[in-house]
Protein backbone atom coordinates (compact mmCIF):
# COMPACT_ATOMS: atom_id res chain seq x y z
CA UNK A 1 0.00 0.00 0.00
CA UNK A 2 1.17 3.09 -1.02
CA UNK A 3 2.04 5.73 1.73
CA UNK A 4 -0.42 8.49 0.05
CA UNK A 5 -3.47 6.13 0.39
CA UNK A 6 -5.32 6.05 3.55
CA UNK A 7 -5.83 2.92 5.64
CA UNK A 8 -9.00 1.11 5.02
CA UNK A 9 -11.07 -1.78 7.06
CA UNK A 10 -13.18 -3.93 6.06
CA UNK A 11 -17.23 -3.09 6.70
CA UNK A 12 -19.90 -6.09 5.77
CA UNK A 13 -23.68 -4.81 5.50
CA UNK A 14 -26.54 -6.81 3.44
CA UNK A 15 -24.64 -6.35 -0.22
CA UNK A 16 -21.62 -7.94 1.42
CA UNK A 17 -18.13 -6.96 2.63
CA UNK A 18 -16.89 -3.18 1.77
CA UNK A 19 -13.57 -1.17 2.24
CA UNK A 20 -14.39 1.70 4.43
CA UNK A 21 -11.99 4.32 5.99
CA UNK A 22 -9.92 3.13 8.93
CA UNK A 23 -11.18 6.07 11.05
CA UNK A 24 -14.53 6.40 9.98
CA UNK A 25 -17.72 5.96 12.15
CA UNK A 26 -19.47 5.23 8.94
CA UNK A 27 -19.80 1.60 7.77
CA UNK A 28 -20.69 -0.01 4.36
CA UNK A 29 -23.42 1.50 3.33
CA UNK A 30 -22.63 4.70 3.33
CA UNK A 31 -19.66 3.77 1.73
CA UNK A 32 -21.48 2.83 -1.09
CA UNK A 33 -23.60 5.78 -1.13
CA UNK A 34 -20.22 7.84 -1.60
CA UNK A 35 -18.94 5.96 -4.29
CA UNK A 36 -22.06 5.84 -5.87
CA UNK A 37 -22.74 9.65 -5.60
CA UNK A 38 -19.90 12.43 -6.75
CA UNK A 39 -21.83 14.60 -7.83
CA UNK A 40 -21.62 18.17 -5.97
CA UNK A 41 -20.12 19.92 -2.83
CA UNK A 42 -23.36 19.63 -1.32
CA UNK A 43 -23.95 18.13 1.88
CA UNK A 44 -26.38 17.89 4.64
CA UNK A 45 -26.60 21.08 6.73
CA UNK A 46 -25.52 21.15 9.91
CA UNK A 47 -29.41 21.75 11.65
CA UNK A 48 -30.20 18.68 9.42
CA UNK A 49 -27.94 16.09 11.22
CA UNK A 50 -28.74 17.75 14.51
CA UNK A 51 -32.43 16.57 13.91
CA UNK A 52 -31.94 13.69 12.21
CA UNK A 53 -29.60 12.57 15.74
CA UNK A 54 -32.34 13.74 18.17
CA UNK A 55 -34.84 11.60 16.33
CA UNK A 56 -32.60 8.84 16.60
CA UNK A 57 -31.37 9.33 20.55
CA UNK A 58 -35.28 9.95 21.48
CA UNK A 59 -36.48 6.90 19.41
CA UNK A 60 -33.20 4.22 21.51
CA UNK A 61 -35.10 6.12 24.24
CA UNK A 62 -38.29 5.28 23.50
CA UNK A 63 -37.64 1.89 22.66
CA UNK A 64 -35.92 1.04 25.79
CA UNK A 65 -39.57 2.25 27.96
CA UNK A 66 -41.46 -0.28 25.19
CA UNK A 67 -39.39 -2.92 26.24
CA UNK A 68 -37.93 -3.41 22.63
CA UNK A 69 -34.52 -2.43 23.39
CA UNK A 70 -32.21 -2.96 26.42
CA UNK A 71 -31.33 -0.60 28.67
CA UNK A 72 -27.20 -0.37 28.42
CA UNK A 73 -27.43 -0.24 24.40
CA UNK A 74 -30.87 2.40 24.72
CA UNK A 75 -28.30 4.26 26.79
CA UNK A 76 -25.19 4.09 24.64
CA UNK A 77 -27.14 4.74 21.82
CA UNK A 78 -28.62 7.59 23.48
CA UNK A 79 -25.21 9.28 24.31
CA UNK A 80 -23.88 8.39 20.58
CA UNK A 81 -26.61 10.66 19.38
CA UNK A 82 -26.55 13.28 21.60
CA UNK A 83 -22.44 13.96 20.36
CA UNK A 84 -23.77 13.46 16.82
CA UNK A 85 -26.51 16.32 17.86
CA UNK A 86 -23.89 18.31 19.43
CA UNK A 87 -22.03 18.63 16.07
CA UNK A 88 -19.11 16.00 17.27
CA UNK A 89 -19.23 13.85 13.90
CA UNK A 90 -20.23 16.12 11.33
CA UNK A 91 -17.21 15.27 9.35
CA UNK A 92 -18.29 11.40 8.96
CA UNK A 93 -21.66 12.81 7.36
CA UNK A 94 -20.39 12.39 3.96
CA UNK A 95 -22.90 11.69 1.25
CA UNK A 96 -23.90 14.23 -1.45
CA UNK A 97 -27.30 15.91 -0.94
CA UNK A 98 -28.13 14.39 -4.66
CA UNK A 99 -28.08 11.11 -3.73
CA UNK A 100 -31.08 8.31 -3.64
CA UNK A 101 -34.79 10.33 -2.65
CA UNK A 102 -35.89 9.01 0.21
CA UNK A 103 -32.56 10.08 2.05
CA UNK A 104 -31.77 5.94 2.64
CA UNK A 105 -28.09 6.37 2.36
CA UNK A 106 -28.39 9.74 4.53
CA UNK A 107 -30.22 7.91 7.31
CA UNK A 108 -28.33 5.10 7.16
CA UNK A 109 -24.96 6.90 7.36
CA UNK A 110 -26.77 8.01 10.90
CA UNK A 111 -27.65 4.74 12.06
CA UNK A 112 -23.85 3.38 11.53
CA UNK A 113 -22.05 6.38 13.05
CA UNK A 114 -24.18 6.35 16.34
CA UNK A 115 -24.15 2.22 15.95
CA UNK A 116 -20.08 2.72 15.72
CA UNK A 117 -20.01 5.23 18.21
CA UNK A 118 -22.42 3.29 20.81
CA UNK A 119 -20.40 0.14 20.24
CA UNK A 120 -17.21 2.08 21.12
CA UNK A 121 -19.07 3.09 24.67
CA UNK A 122 -19.99 -0.20 25.62
CA UNK A 123 -16.18 -1.69 25.07
CA UNK A 124 -17.85 -4.19 22.24
CA UNK A 125 -19.39 -4.36 18.87
CA UNK A 126 -22.78 -5.14 19.46
CA UNK A 127 -25.02 -2.11 18.23
CA UNK A 128 -26.25 -3.53 15.05
CA UNK A 129 -27.15 0.03 12.59
CA UNK A 130 -30.54 -1.84 11.49
CA UNK A 131 -31.39 -4.11 14.40
CA UNK A 132 -30.45 -1.53 17.14
CA UNK A 133 -30.41 2.08 15.67
CA UNK A 134 -33.73 1.77 12.92
CA UNK A 135 -36.31 -0.05 15.15
CA UNK A 136 -39.44 1.24 14.65
CA UNK A 137 -38.18 3.25 11.90
CA UNK A 138 -37.71 3.63 8.15
CA UNK A 139 -35.70 6.14 6.27
CA UNK A 140 -39.38 7.01 4.30
CA UNK A 141 -40.80 8.45 7.77
CA UNK A 142 -37.41 9.41 9.46
CA UNK A 143 -36.31 11.83 6.68
CA UNK A 144 -39.08 13.88 6.10
CA UNK A 145 -39.80 14.06 9.91
CA UNK A 146 -36.10 15.18 9.76
CA UNK A 147 -36.77 17.67 7.35
CA UNK A 148 -39.70 19.72 9.52
CA UNK A 149 -38.16 19.41 12.52
CA UNK A 150 -35.21 20.85 12.08
CA UNK A 151 -37.09 23.76 9.84
CA UNK A 152 -39.05 24.09 12.79
CA UNK A 153 -35.91 24.53 15.16
CA UNK A 154 -34.05 27.16 12.77
CA UNK A 155 -37.18 29.47 12.22
CA UNK A 156 -37.85 29.17 16.07
CA UNK A 157 -34.05 29.84 16.78
CA UNK A 158 -32.87 31.76 14.06
CA UNK A 159 -35.50 33.21 11.74
CA UNK A 160 -38.18 34.64 13.95
CA UNK A 161 -35.28 36.88 16.19
CA UNK A 162 -33.58 37.83 12.84
CA UNK A 163 -36.66 39.14 11.59
CA UNK A 164 -38.06 40.47 15.34
CA UNK A 165 -34.85 42.67 15.08
CA UNK A 166 -35.07 43.94 11.78
CA UNK A 167 -38.93 44.74 12.46
CA UNK A 168 -37.98 46.12 15.36
CA UNK A 169 -35.33 48.60 13.85
CA UNK A 170 -37.14 49.58 11.40
CA UNK A 171 -40.08 50.63 13.67
CA UNK A 172 -37.75 52.63 15.66
CA UNK A 173 -37.06 54.41 12.28
CA UNK A 174 -40.49 55.35 11.39
CA UNK A 175 -40.90 56.91 15.05
CA UNK A 176 -37.10 58.79 14.08
CA UNK A 177 -38.25 59.86 10.54
CA UNK A 178 -41.73 60.59 11.65
CA UNK A 179 -41.93 64.49 11.42
CA UNK A 180 -40.21 64.65 7.85
CA UNK A 181 -42.68 64.88 4.98
CA UNK A 182 -41.78 63.87 1.75
CA UNK A 183 -43.76 63.32 -2.02
CA UNK A 184 -44.64 60.50 -2.19
CA UNK A 185 -44.25 58.47 -5.32
CA UNK A 186 -46.66 55.89 -7.24
CA UNK A 187 -45.44 54.12 -10.92
CA UNK A 188 -42.15 55.88 -10.17
CA UNK A 189 -43.80 59.31 -10.47
CA UNK A 190 -44.82 61.91 -7.95
CA UNK A 191 -47.88 61.62 -5.55
CA UNK A 192 -49.26 63.03 -2.50
CA UNK A 193 -47.56 63.93 0.57
CA UNK A 194 -46.19 60.84 2.61
CA UNK A 195 -44.19 61.01 6.31
CA UNK A 196 -40.87 59.48 5.74
CA UNK A 197 -41.51 57.25 8.94
CA UNK A 198 -44.95 56.07 7.06
CA UNK A 199 -42.86 54.53 4.35
CA UNK A 200 -41.00 52.38 7.29
CA UNK A 201 -44.19 51.84 9.19
CA UNK A 202 -45.01 50.04 5.76
CA UNK A 203 -42.01 48.13 5.95
CA UNK A 204 -42.06 47.30 9.91
CA UNK A 205 -45.58 45.90 9.06
CA UNK A 206 -44.50 43.54 5.97
CA UNK A 207 -41.41 42.05 8.66
CA UNK A 208 -44.21 41.66 11.07
CA UNK A 209 -46.41 39.95 8.68
CA UNK A 210 -43.81 37.58 7.33
CA UNK A 211 -43.50 36.35 11.10
CA UNK A 212 -47.69 35.60 11.03
CA UNK A 213 -46.64 33.89 8.38
CA UNK A 214 -44.60 31.37 9.82
CA UNK A 215 -46.31 30.83 12.75
CA UNK A 216 -48.97 29.09 9.88
CA UNK A 217 -45.70 27.23 8.60
CA UNK A 218 -45.04 25.89 11.81
CA UNK A 219 -48.02 24.71 11.92
CA UNK A 220 -47.79 22.53 8.70
CA UNK A 221 -44.33 21.48 9.87
CA UNK A 222 -45.52 20.42 13.12
CA UNK A 223 -47.17 17.11 11.76
CA UNK A 224 -44.71 14.63 10.90
CA UNK A 225 -44.62 11.42 9.33
CA UNK A 226 -42.71 9.39 11.87
CA UNK A 227 -44.50 6.04 12.59
CA UNK A 228 -45.96 5.26 8.81
CA UNK A 229 -42.43 3.31 8.74
CA UNK A 230 -41.99 2.07 4.79
CA UNK A 231 -45.26 3.03 3.11
CA UNK A 232 -46.92 4.78 5.63
CA UNK A 233 -49.14 1.45 7.30
CA UNK A 234 -46.90 1.37 10.32
CA UNK A 235 -45.81 -2.01 9.85
CA UNK A 236 -42.33 -3.10 12.00
CA UNK A 237 -43.55 0.11 14.33
CA UNK A 238 -44.69 -0.13 17.67
CA UNK A 239 -48.60 1.75 17.84
CA UNK A 240 -47.20 4.02 20.61
CA UNK A 241 -44.02 4.83 19.20
CA UNK A 242 -44.34 7.71 17.12
CA UNK A 243 -46.39 9.26 19.71
CA UNK A 244 -43.70 8.88 22.61
CA UNK A 245 -40.85 10.00 20.39
CA UNK A 246 -43.11 13.48 18.99
CA UNK A 247 -43.64 13.78 22.82
CA UNK A 248 -39.94 13.64 24.13
CA UNK A 249 -38.85 16.00 20.69
CA UNK A 250 -41.22 18.63 21.19
CA UNK A 251 -40.33 18.81 25.33
CA UNK A 252 -35.92 18.75 24.43
CA UNK A 253 -36.46 21.02 21.21
CA UNK A 254 -39.18 23.43 22.35
CA UNK A 255 -40.84 23.64 19.02
CA UNK A 256 -44.02 21.69 18.49
CA UNK A 257 -44.10 17.98 16.29
CA UNK A 258 -47.20 15.66 16.31
CA UNK A 259 -47.67 12.49 14.74
CA UNK A 260 -50.26 12.89 11.66
CA UNK A 261 -53.51 11.83 11.29
CA UNK A 262 -52.88 10.27 7.92
CA UNK A 263 -49.62 8.58 7.03
CA UNK A 264 -50.40 7.97 3.80
CA UNK A 265 -50.50 11.71 2.36
CA UNK A 266 -47.26 12.40 5.09
CA UNK A 267 -44.89 10.97 3.53
CA UNK A 268 -45.89 10.03 0.10
CA UNK A 269 -46.15 14.02 -0.68
CA UNK A 270 -43.87 17.57 0.32
CA UNK A 271 -47.21 19.47 0.70
CA UNK A 272 -46.15 20.84 4.29
CA UNK A 273 -42.55 21.81 3.05
CA UNK A 274 -44.18 23.09 -0.27
CA UNK A 275 -46.24 25.32 2.00
CA UNK A 276 -43.61 26.38 4.24
CA UNK A 277 -41.19 27.13 1.25
CA UNK A 278 -44.11 29.56 -0.15
CA UNK A 279 -44.07 31.44 3.25
CA UNK A 280 -40.13 31.66 3.07
CA UNK A 281 -40.77 32.85 -0.71
CA UNK A 282 -42.94 35.68 0.22
CA UNK A 283 -40.55 36.93 3.37
CA UNK A 284 -37.50 36.59 0.39
CA UNK A 285 -39.95 38.87 -1.57
CA UNK A 286 -40.57 41.49 0.94
CA UNK A 287 -37.41 41.81 2.03
CA UNK A 288 -36.09 42.25 -1.41
CA UNK A 289 -38.62 45.27 -1.80
CA UNK A 290 -37.59 47.01 1.52
CA UNK A 291 -33.80 46.53 0.98
CA UNK A 292 -34.75 47.89 -2.95
CA UNK A 293 -36.68 50.40 -1.79
CA UNK A 294 -33.98 51.80 0.63
CA UNK A 295 -31.20 51.86 -1.81
CA UNK A 296 -32.92 53.98 -4.16
CA UNK A 297 -33.76 56.27 -1.52
CA UNK A 298 -30.49 56.53 -0.61
CA UNK A 299 -29.21 56.68 -4.26
CA UNK A 300 -26.96 59.90 -5.22
CA UNK A 301 -25.65 61.66 -2.94
CA UNK A 302 -26.53 63.91 -5.81
CA UNK A 303 -27.60 62.61 -9.02
CA UNK A 304 -30.16 60.12 -7.27
CA UNK A 305 -33.04 60.28 -5.00
CA UNK A 306 -31.01 61.18 -2.05
CA UNK A 307 -33.66 61.37 0.57
CA UNK A 308 -31.61 58.46 2.75
CA UNK A 309 -28.10 58.72 4.11
CA UNK A 310 -26.73 55.32 4.22
CA UNK A 311 -23.79 53.99 6.20
CA UNK A 312 -20.42 53.84 4.80
CA UNK A 313 -19.63 50.34 5.10
CA UNK A 314 -17.01 49.68 2.44
CA UNK A 315 -15.17 51.71 -0.48
CA UNK A 316 -17.58 51.51 -3.43
CA UNK A 317 -15.17 51.02 -6.02
CA UNK A 318 -12.33 50.03 -7.28
CA UNK A 319 -11.39 52.55 -9.71
CA UNK A 320 -13.93 55.88 -8.33
CA UNK A 321 -12.80 57.65 -5.23
CA UNK A 322 -15.57 58.15 -2.97
CA UNK A 323 -18.17 55.98 -4.23
CA UNK A 324 -20.17 54.56 -1.82
CA UNK A 325 -22.79 52.06 -2.60
CA UNK A 326 -26.15 50.09 -1.40
CA UNK A 327 -24.03 47.18 -0.53
CA UNK A 328 -25.97 45.92 2.40
CA UNK A 329 -28.84 45.94 0.28
CA UNK A 330 -27.46 44.32 -2.91
CA UNK A 331 -26.51 41.47 -0.31
CA UNK A 332 -30.07 40.93 0.57
CA UNK A 333 -31.56 41.39 -2.77
CA UNK A 334 -29.14 38.73 -3.64
CA UNK A 335 -29.99 36.56 -0.84
CA UNK A 336 -33.85 36.82 -2.01
CA UNK A 337 -33.31 35.48 -5.25
CA UNK A 338 -31.61 32.70 -3.90
CA UNK A 339 -34.58 31.99 -1.77
CA UNK A 340 -37.06 32.30 -4.45
CA UNK A 341 -34.53 29.90 -6.72
CA UNK A 342 -34.90 27.33 -3.95
CA UNK A 343 -38.83 27.75 -3.91
CA UNK A 344 -38.70 26.76 -7.19
CA UNK A 345 -36.32 24.07 -6.70
CA UNK A 346 -39.13 22.45 -3.96
CA UNK A 347 -41.81 22.85 -6.06
CA UNK A 348 -39.90 20.80 -8.39
CA UNK A 349 -39.04 18.19 -5.57
CA UNK A 350 -42.57 17.80 -4.82
CA UNK A 351 -43.25 16.72 -8.40
CA UNK A 352 -40.83 13.70 -7.36
CA UNK A 353 -43.84 12.06 -5.41
CA UNK A 354 -45.34 8.83 -6.71
CA UNK A 355 -47.70 6.26 -5.14
CA UNK A 356 -46.38 5.74 -1.98
CA UNK A 357 -43.01 7.81 -1.23
CA UNK A 358 -41.93 10.86 -2.54
CA UNK A 359 -38.15 10.45 -3.95
CA UNK A 360 -36.92 14.10 -3.67
CA UNK A 361 -36.81 14.84 -0.51
CA UNK A 362 -32.69 15.59 0.23
CA UNK A 363 -32.95 18.05 -2.04
CA UNK A 364 -35.90 19.98 -0.61
CA UNK A 365 -34.46 19.39 2.64
CA UNK A 366 -31.47 21.13 1.09
CA UNK A 367 -33.28 24.13 -0.20
CA UNK A 368 -35.83 24.50 2.54
CA UNK A 369 -33.05 24.68 5.19
CA UNK A 370 -30.85 27.42 3.03
CA UNK A 371 -33.32 29.33 2.56
CA UNK A 372 -33.93 30.00 6.60
CA UNK A 373 -30.44 30.50 6.76
CA UNK A 374 -29.89 33.24 4.09
CA UNK A 375 -33.66 34.83 5.89
CA UNK A 376 -32.24 34.80 9.14
CA UNK A 377 -28.68 36.00 8.17
CA UNK A 378 -29.79 38.41 5.73
CA UNK A 379 -32.84 40.15 8.02
CA UNK A 380 -30.07 40.50 10.95
CA UNK A 381 -27.22 41.87 8.70
CA UNK A 382 -29.68 44.16 6.85
CA UNK A 383 -30.77 45.42 10.12
CA UNK A 384 -27.41 45.90 11.69
CA UNK A 385 -25.68 46.83 8.86
CA UNK A 386 -28.09 49.46 7.77
CA UNK A 387 -31.37 50.15 8.94
CA UNK A 388 -29.97 51.14 12.48
CA UNK A 389 -27.89 53.48 10.28
CA UNK A 390 -30.06 55.09 8.29
CA UNK A 391 -30.39 58.63 8.27
CA UNK A 392 -32.74 61.28 6.53
CA UNK A 393 -31.28 64.17 4.45
CA UNK A 394 -33.34 67.77 3.85
CA UNK A 395 -34.04 66.39 0.30
CA UNK A 396 -37.09 64.33 0.50
CA UNK A 397 -38.57 67.84 2.66
CA UNK A 398 -37.12 70.15 0.71
CA UNK A 399 -39.08 68.93 -1.88
CA UNK A 400 -42.71 68.86 -1.26
CA UNK A 401 -43.44 72.64 -2.57
CA UNK A 402 -42.29 71.46 -5.82
CA UNK A 403 -44.09 68.60 -5.82
CA UNK A 404 -47.31 68.60 -8.27
CA UNK A 405 -49.45 65.84 -6.83
CA UNK A 406 -49.99 68.81 -4.17
CA UNK A 407 -52.52 69.72 -6.70
CA UNK A 408 -54.87 66.68 -5.67
CA UNK A 409 -55.62 68.72 -2.10
CA UNK A 410 -57.53 71.85 -4.52
CA UNK A 411 -59.54 68.81 -5.81
CA UNK A 412 -62.36 69.22 -3.36
CA UNK A 413 -62.36 73.05 -3.62
CA UNK A 414 -61.88 73.40 -7.37
CA UNK A 415 -62.58 70.33 -9.19
CA UNK A 416 -60.27 67.44 -10.54
CA UNK A 417 -60.14 69.11 -13.87
CA UNK A 418 -59.29 72.52 -13.02
CA UNK A 419 -56.61 71.00 -10.65
CA UNK A 420 -55.08 68.93 -13.25
CA UNK A 421 -55.23 72.08 -15.32
CA UNK A 422 -53.09 73.72 -12.50
CA UNK A 423 -50.78 71.07 -12.16
CA UNK A 424 -50.17 70.87 -16.03
CA UNK A 425 -49.33 74.41 -16.42
CA UNK A 426 -47.10 74.09 -13.02
CA UNK A 427 -45.08 71.61 -14.68
CA UNK A 428 -45.13 73.42 -17.89
CA UNK A 429 -43.76 76.82 -16.21
CA UNK A 430 -41.61 75.11 -13.58
CA UNK A 431 -43.43 76.75 -11.10
CA UNK A 432 -45.15 75.23 -7.99
CA UNK A 433 -49.00 74.22 -7.44
CA UNK A 434 -48.96 77.47 -4.70
CA UNK A 435 -47.64 79.88 -7.10
CA UNK A 436 -49.94 78.66 -10.31
CA UNK A 437 -53.20 78.03 -8.39
CA UNK A 438 -52.39 82.16 -6.97
CA UNK A 439 -52.71 83.24 -10.66
CA UNK A 440 -54.97 81.10 -12.20
CA UNK A 441 -57.97 80.54 -9.40
CA UNK A 442 -59.76 82.97 -6.77
CA UNK A 443 -58.67 81.11 -3.58
CA UNK A 444 -56.44 83.36 -1.39
CA UNK A 445 -53.08 83.03 -0.18
CA UNK A 446 -54.34 81.61 3.72
CA UNK A 447 -57.14 79.36 1.70
CA UNK A 448 -54.56 77.79 -0.13
CA UNK A 449 -52.13 77.89 3.21
CA UNK A 450 -55.20 75.32 4.46
CA UNK A 451 -55.53 73.33 1.59
CA UNK A 452 -51.58 72.39 0.72
CA UNK A 453 -50.77 71.71 3.87
CA UNK A 454 -48.08 68.77 3.80
CA UNK A 455 -48.85 67.48 6.74
CA UNK A 456 -52.53 67.26 6.53
CA UNK A 457 -52.63 65.20 3.26
CA UNK A 458 -50.30 62.48 5.23
CA UNK A 459 -53.77 61.84 7.00
CA UNK A 460 -57.29 60.54 6.14
CA UNK A 461 -59.48 63.33 4.92
CA UNK A 462 -61.10 65.33 2.39
CA UNK A 463 -58.80 68.42 3.76
CA UNK A 464 -59.36 72.17 5.10
CA UNK A 465 -61.05 73.87 2.17
CA UNK A 466 -64.07 74.99 1.16
CA UNK A 467 -65.13 71.70 0.53
CA UNK A 468 -63.51 69.35 2.60
CA UNK A 469 -64.67 71.18 5.93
Amino acid sequence: MSENQPKMRVERDSMGPMEVPAEAYYGASTMRAVLNFPISNLRFSRSFIQALALIKGTAAEVNVSLGLLDGDTGSAMSRAAQEVADGGFDEHFVIDIFQTGSGTSTNMNANEVIATRASEMLGERRVHPNDHVNICQSSNDVIPTAIHLAALVQIKERLVPALENLQGALEEKSREFWPLIKTGRTHLQDATPIRLGQEFLGYAGQVERGIRRLRHAEEELGEVALGGTAVGTGVNAHPEFAARVCASLSEKTGVSVRETGNHFQAQNTLDSVVEASGSLRTIALSLNKIANDVRWLGSGPRAGLGELALPEVQPGSSIMPGKVNPVISESVIQAAAQVVGNDLAIAQSSHGSYFELNMMMPVAAHNLLESIDLLAASADNFAEQCVKGLEATETGPRMVERGLMLGTALAPAIGYDAAAAIAKEASASGGTIRETALERTELTSEELDVLLDPEKMTEPGLGGGPAGG
